[in-house]
Order: structure tokens, then sequence, then C-alpha cells
């Protein structure tokens, strides 16, 4: 008799123990869910309500309701940002500043990652902990030098000098992540080109970039947003004196320093606008390829 109680007091116990265990998790999902909610709002409520309020006045935006939507909908604070704030300019050289450096950024980080990650020679682990180590130097510490570098070299106020500057510091995060992912790659596809004579560029641009896609589009928008919404290295080295080459977060700078002057606030938060929603269009459509670049490597 004993022993047939045993089991069923056992069977009981493990049941609990499952609902128990079951319970946790539901509570656990739902508040992470209530979590991510709020992260949701506390993300996209600042957003919505910079687009609602460059079409506001000065008397809707520091009157009693600043959190209603405007009255009417004009487009004139956009076009003060665009023509009077020179936003369109700016914005024009930021898109072909942010388009040569990322480019460069990523043929030349693509190859040297891929050349670190299936190539073995002396010193290969020594070039790569250079490249990594570039990740923890901030970029307040090498201003002045850069801003003295850029000026012996005849570089500085030129579009050429922010071009080269950005591709050098985008390197070591790109080399980090696409050496990484590079090495989940399988060897045997590149190894059956060489054999049917492919060089090793060849091999390189026909067979293994196009392999590293996911990989290759994630670590692109991450360039573009981090060289898009750069600020300290264009005000070094895109003095006042070039303003006819300044990029978009000097204009948006420029109009919140003038905007104590002029009230022109629905303006700033136009011009704000403008900067984001570019950006934001890029993730959207890419946001799926994102997120398989970066789980590829990481389930491989």
């Amino acid at each position: 008799m004993a022993t047939d109680v045993m089991p069923v007091a056992s069977a009981e116990a493990s049941t609990s123990r499952k609902q128990g265990r079951g319970r946790s998790v539901n509570v656990f999902g739902g508040l992470s869910h209530v979590a991510l909610l709020i992260w949701a709002i506390l993300v996209i409520f600042p957003i919505v309500w910079t687009f609602l309020a460059s079409f506001k006045t000065n008397t809707e935006l520091f009157g009693d309701t600043p959190l209603a939507l405007p009255h009417q909908f004009h487009w004139d604070a956009w076009g003060r940002a665009w023509a009077k704030a020179h936003i369109g300019l700016y914005l024009v050289n930021t898109i072909k500043v942010v388009a040569i450096s990322t480019f460069l950024t990523m043929l030349f980080g693509s190859m040297a990652a891929y050349v670190l990650a299936r190539y073995t020679f002396f010193g290969n682990k020594a070039i790569y902990l250079l490249f990594v180590s570039g990740l923890s130097f901030p970029v307040f510490l090498a201003l002045a030098p850069l801003w003295l570098t850029m000026k012996n070299l005849g570089l500085l106020g030129t579009h050429t000098g922010v071009v080269l500057v950005y591709v050098a510091y985008s390197l070591p995060f790109t080399v980090f992540f696409l050496t990484a992912f590079f090495r989940t790659l399988p060897t045997s596809v590149g190894e059956a080109a060489m054999m049917d004579g492919c060089s090793h560029t060849r091999t390189f641009f026909q067979i293994m970039m196009p392999m590293a896609k996911p990989g290759l589009v994630s670590i692109t928008i991450f360039n573009v947003i981090g060289q898009w919404n750069q600020y300290l290295l264009p005000i070094v080295l895109l003095p006042g004196d070039a303003q006819d080459k300044w990029l978009i977060t000097q204009g948006i700078a420029n109009i919140s320093t003038n905007a104590g002057y002029e009230a022109d606030w629905a303006g700033l938060f136009a011009a704000l606008s403008m900067a984001i929603i570019p950006v934001l269009i890029v993730y959207i459509i890419f946001q799926r390829q994102i997120q398989s670049g970066l789980t590829t490597g990481a389930l491989k």
C-alpha cells in the first residue's frame, strides 16, 4: 500500500513544481511585456511630439497644453528651416559625406576583416587587437591633435577631411563585427572557388561577400546612423568659416542657438524632424536584415 502512495505523491509534487515554474514564467513574461511597452512609449513619444511640434506656433508650444495636437497643420516652419536656416544644404552635405565614408568604411573594413578571419600569418592577432583597441579610444581625447593634423594636411574645413576621419573612427567596430561574422562562414565554398581557378580577390568579392550580406547590411546601417548623428567631429573639422560645408547636426545646433534670439522653436523642431526621418526610413526598410545579421553569427 505504501508503495502505491509514494509514486502518486511524487507525481503530485512534480506537477506542483511544474505549475509553480509555469506561474513564475508567466509573471516574468508579463513584466517583460510591461517593460517593453514603457520603453517603446519613452522612445516613440518624443519623436512623435517633435514631429507635431514642428506644426505648432510658439504660443501653442509654451501655452497651457503643450502636449495637445496643433490647431492647424502649417508647413511654414519646414520652409523656414529648409531655406532660411539652410537645412536643405546641410542635409545634402550630410548625405554626400555619410554615403562616401560608409562606402569606404565597408570596403576597407570588410577586406581587412576577411583577411584577419580566414588567413593565418605573422602578426594576425596583433593587427586584430590594434583594430579592437580603437573601440576603447574616446573621440574627444583626439580632438586637439586631430585638428592640428587636418590643418597641417590642408584638409581642415573640407568634406575630404571629415570623410577620412569618419572612416578611421568607424573601422574598429566594423572590423571587429565582420571578423567574427566571416569566421562563421563555411570554408569549403571559398576553397572550392580557389580550386576552380578564382583568385583571392574574385573569391572575396563574388563568393564571400554575397554570403556575408546579412552582416554587411547590419554593420552598414550602424555606420550610417553613427556617422549621421556625429556632432563632435564635424564641429571641429568644419569651423565657422566653412559654414557652406556644415553637416545637419551643426545646422540644428545653429538653429538651437539662434532660437533663443529669434524664438523660432517650430523651425528647430522641423529641422530635427528632417534629420530624424531619413534615418528612421532606412531603419524601417532594413530592420529585418539588421536582425538577421545580428542573429546569424550567434546562431552559427
